[in-house]
């Protein structure tokens, strides 16, 4: 999902993965950008919500 040109909210990933959206936020701070050292961009939506995707 992150992969996407669009990215993705914190909702739908939680959703997605039947996780709560602070395990999510974990996972993308933890896991993602300190283990795996991808970079992950958070931008707001015009509505406000963060749409999540990796970079490059």
């Amino acid at each position: 999902m992150l992969r996407r040109a669009e990215g993705a909210t914190i909702g739908q990933i939680a959703k997605a993965l039947d996780w709560q959206m602070h395990s999510v936020r974990g996972a993308i701070s933890g896991s993602l950008k300190k283990k795996q050292g991808l970079t992950v961009v958070a931008e707001k939506t015009a509505d406000g919500e963060r749409v999540y995707r990796i970079a490059g």
